[in-house]
């Protein structure tokens, strides 16, 4: 019995382990990624997204809250597309 619960633990912690592993190499993975590399590999690759000067700064916000929820987008990623968006106007 108590083999088998430490064995199972031993499991439950390996599982931890990698997925938290994983989880960071994603995130730097993201970090080291410019709004405009976000902006290619995510927003073109559904619609042609229009120019930057089409839309404010404002405008630009509340598209890129909309899109986070629509394209399963970070806040992280989202925020460099904004960013990239804005200063590209």
């Amino acid at each position: 019995m108590k083999k088998s619960i430490i064995v199972s633990l031993l499991i439950l912690f390996g599982i931890i382990s990698t997925v938290t592993i994983n989880s960071c190499a994603t995130t730097q993975a993201i970090a080291d990624k410019s709004g405009a590399t976000l902006w290619g590999e995510n927003c073109v690759r559904c619609h042609n997204t229009p120019s930057p000067a089409d839309y404010s700064d404002m405008q630009w916000d509340v598209a890129g809250m909309h899109m986070k929820n629509r394209a399963n987008l970070t806040s992280e990623e989202i925020g460099k597309i904004i960013e990239f968006m804005k200063s590209a106007n």
